[in-house]
């Protein structure tokens, strides 16, 4: 019986290792699933440059920590996105890549507001605008074992 779309099922920690999560233009990959205040988060990795034309550039540790329920699988471009319905995949949008420094603390990015903080350890988080007190506080980001 075909009354609607079905939700495909949540996709496992062996679906989120072999791919990357594409996030303000980047590859991120999967570091882990953690639990903050009830809600499964996917946590994804990446370091870069601070910047090339810099004397001594330095490492920038950059972390996602989005909602498990929103990471979904596109397919046709075979990485991962995220989606508040954890079913439609957003829309590709080629823009330039800003500087994380040059980034605004607070932006949009497939139609879900984040906001940016640094953990106690400098790593740059990335969290969903709606859940970002609890994800950037402290016992928040031990939860997601983010330093």
């Amino acid at each position: 019986m075909y009354g609607g779309p079905l939700r495909p099922a949540v996709l496992d920690a062996a679906d989120l290792e072999v791919n990357v999560l594409e996030f303000r233009q980047r590859a991120f990959q999967f570091d882990r699933l953690a639990e903050v205040h009830g809600t499964a988060y996917a946590v994804f990795s990446r370091t870069e440059t601070e910047s090339e034309s810099q004397f001594r550039p330095k490492l920038l540790h950059l972390r996602v920590a989005a909602p498990h329920a929103w990471v979904v699988y596109d397919g046709p471009n075979d990485v991962l996105r995220i989606a508040r319905d954890g079913a439609t995949v957003p829309l590709h949008r080629a823009e330039p890549v800003v500087e994380v420094g040059a980034e605004p603390a607070e932006f949009e990015e497939g139609s879900v507001p984040w906001r940016r903080g640094v953990s106690p350890g400098g790593a740059i988080v990335y969290a969903p605008a709606e859940s970002a007190g609890d994800v950037l506080s402290p016992p928040g980001l031990t939860a997601l074992g983010i330093p």
